[in-house]
């Protein structure tokens, strides 16, 4: 058990904990919850050891394990994968070199009636079956096992941990928390950088964990599917729910309805106490009964309610220089981390004004793609930035940079120059830095406020290109609204690695797609994106799953329990040898069944043929652009006639692969 006993914590005037109290038992699947800033990080510290108390104490069981998965993570530059989740196993390792040291020391001595020679044959002893009991001959198997199940490929052991992207190494630090079996996990936001099937992962490996768990996200379907109970920080307090996500948030709502009132009774019986306190206050023959109220008054323990907090982003981009037309143009582009493939043959055109997402799952290329552009790291083949490009990138770990000495104002004040300087604390209010807040230290900001923070310093030049690498982690609901409407309303070219499907909804119109080494462009937003690629990850994820029911076998032999005439036998509830026969109806069902999955089968085809097709038309029509642009490769109207060919059929074959997606669902939702 873990006790947080009577906790009081203070950032001088600013209190972020008053007194609280609260108890995680084993098998709670606790979801800390409130705004950025109200200590949920913090709590998460307090109870890994990692940050001390003003007042009170964190209590836990002796013995006690404990594995937490912060927000970020540092690993060693050049250790490998396997290695780095051998770590998990550091004790048992430790135990493991103790025992090859006395068995040597043991072959050297001679003395074997002596005490001491008596003392390491004990200690020999006890080590071995220590080792025995935390399984130290099956360690390897464990890692190996437990990051293939993960999704690595068992060529990742020896890549460097540095290499592999933010999801992974996500991955490779639950892979050892989950190795170590501690008693309670603590998570820190651990859907930021983790795709779709990961997060799907991390939801059946956290159900079904015997353990307690403490986790921090702003991921709602994720939290209310793990979680059983709620803890919210409001105002320095904690209120408690024993219930998930999606029930706190009907009565957190009946909560403060009720606080509402409260507050509104307590405001009227102070408005009425001040008034007789200040008519009778001179008055002798009341003296007792307004020092009485004057005495009550100091006795109230102020109600205070939290506030919807509606502030916005009123302040637009500064104006920036305008860009060429081409802002980033990308011909045969690779990358590779030694014998790593990331990119290869990377084709692509971003023009000004434009609004793109990078999606894809982790480790397909997309954070470094953004690492290329803004010459982070090196590459081969062509890669051109167009004229007049201002380029800002915001980076995933971009709140490290920052010096935590630092207070907010000072942070912004430095990285301004000229005119800005005078709107400083506009930006800043803008951001939801407001108050006392400006004079907070940057390495007591929560993550969220860190994110805002970066978001407002990088504002303050006026640039016509944004990358910006998982701008919503660490972002709480109002604030990735308030960041996606400022995007909208920026007049230049903006790119954006997110997998947030909500936020990048309405603000993107072109979806970079990373798969298998390469970059498909889809016009349109991210819903349009998702509809076109949907069908086939339906399909694929179909074949993975177990047939619902196992179909039934045709006995080779026709004795007690076959059929020698054929038919389908199952075995009944009754005697031994009985048959259970497919009534005709069944049969009909079962053919109309098979026929119909025909049906879909073949339209799926078409659909795949088309898509093929598509793609070659597209390259040549990449090609011919490419001709087109050197008015010397043209001979005659004839390359025109073949262009504008190749366009209709294009456009035809497009056409066909809409109707056929239309009639794929149709006939599909008639099997539903």
């Amino acid at each position: 058990m873990i006790s947080i006993d009577n906790i009081s914590i203070r950032f001088g005037a600013f209190v972020l904990f008053d007194s609280i109290t609260f108890q995680v038992n084993p098998g709670d699947r606790i979801g800390l919850v409130g705004r950025n800033g109200a200590g949920k990080t913090t709590i998460l510290n307090l109870i890994a050891g990692l940050q001390e108390t003003d007042e009170g104490r964190v209590v836990k069981t002796a013995g006690l394990t404990v594995g937490y998965l912060p927000q970020q993570m540092k690993h060693s530059k050049g250790k490998s994968l396997y290695r780095e989740a051998l770590n998990a196993f550091a004790s048992v390792i430790a135990l493991k070199k103790r025992i090859n040291a006395i068995t040597a020391e043991l072959g050297e001595r001679s003395d074997y009636e002596s005490r001491e020679y008596l003392e390491l044959i004990q200690e020999l002893a006890n080590a071995n079956e220590q080792f025995e009991l935390e399984g130290g001959h099956s360690i390897h198997a464990e890692v190996e096992q437990t990051l293939v199940g993960l999704g690595f490929k068992p060529t990742d052991m020896d890549r460097p941990v540095h290499e592999f992207s933010g999801g992974w190494r996500m991955r490779i630090e639950l892979a050892k928390i989950l190795l170590s079996r501690p008693d309670y996990i603590l998570l820190d936001e651990p859907t930021n950088h983790l795709d779709i099937e990961s997060i799907q992962w991390l939801e059946n490996f956290l159900s079904a964990y015997p353990g307690g768990i403490l986790i921090i996200s702003h991921d709602r379907a994720f939290i209310d599917k793990v979680t059983n109970r709620t803890i919210e920080l409001s105002l320095g307090k904690i209120y408690d729910y024993r219930v998930s996500y999606s029930k706190y948030l009907q009565l957190k709502e009946e909560r403060i309805t009720v606080q509402n009132a409260s507050y509104e009774n307590q405001q009227k019986l102070i408005q009425d106490t001040e008034q007789f306190i200040n008519r009778f206050r001179y008055k002798a023959t009341k003296a007792v009964q307004v020092q009485s109220r004057i005495k009550q008054l100091e006795k109230i323990d102020r109600i205070e309610v939290e506030k919807e907090d509606n502030k916005g982003m009123t302040l637009k981009f500064p104006p920036a220089k305008r860009s060429g037309t081409i802002v980033v143009e990308a011909n045969n582009l690779k990358k590779s981390f030694g014998e790593h493939l990331v990119l290869n043959g990377v084709d692509l055109v971003i023009e000004r004004g434009e609004k793109v997402a990078f999606v894809g799952k982790n480790g397909e290329g997309k954070t470094t793609l953004s690492r290329i552009l803004v010459g982070e790291l090196d590459h081969d083949g062509g890669l051109k930035m167009g004229h007049n490009v201002e380029l800002g990138y915001f980076a995933q770990n971009q709140d490290e940079i920052m010096d935590g000495n630092l207070t907010v104002l000072e942070t912004v004040d430095r990285a301004a120059v000229g005119d800005i300087r005078t709107k400083i604390r506009d930006i800043l209010g803008a951001f939801l830095f407001s108050g006392d807040d400006v004079g907070k230290k940057v390495k007591v900001l929560s993550g969220g406020e860190r994110s805002r923070l970066a978001m407002a310093r990088m504002l303050l030049q006026p640039f016509n290109l944004l990358i910006l690498d998982e701008p919503t982690n660490h972002l709480d609901m109002r604030s990735k609204d308030i960041l996606k409407s400022a995007l909208s309303a920026f007049d230049g070219t903006l790119i954006v690695v997110s997998h947030d499907r909500e936020f990048l909804d309405g603000l993107v119109d072109k979806v970079f797609e990373f798969r298998d080494h390469k970059v498909y462009e889809h016009l349109g937003g991210i819903y349009d994106f998702l509809r076109r690629r949907k069908l086939s990850s339906l399909r694929e994820i179909e074949r993975k799953e177990p047939p619902a029911s196992t179909a039934p076998s045709r006995s080779k032999s026709g004795g007690k329990h076959g059929n020698s005439k054929g038919k389908t036998a199952v075995p009944s509830s009754g005697s031994a040898g009985e048959e259970l026969r497919i009534e005709p109806s069944n049969k009909m069902q079962y053919a109309e069944k098979k026929e119909h999955e025909k049906k879909i089968r073949k339209i799926a085809n078409r659909v795949k043929s088309l898509e093929h097709e598509i793609e070659q038309i597209e390259e040549e029509l990449s090609k011919m652009d490419e001709m087109l642009m050197n008015p010397d490769n043209i001979k005659g109207m004839e390359v025109y006639e073949e262009y504008e060919q190749l366009k209709k059929k294009h456009d035809e074959a497009l056409t066909s692969w809409e109707k056929q997606n239309l009639l794929l669902e149709k006939v599909e939702g008639k099997r539903k």
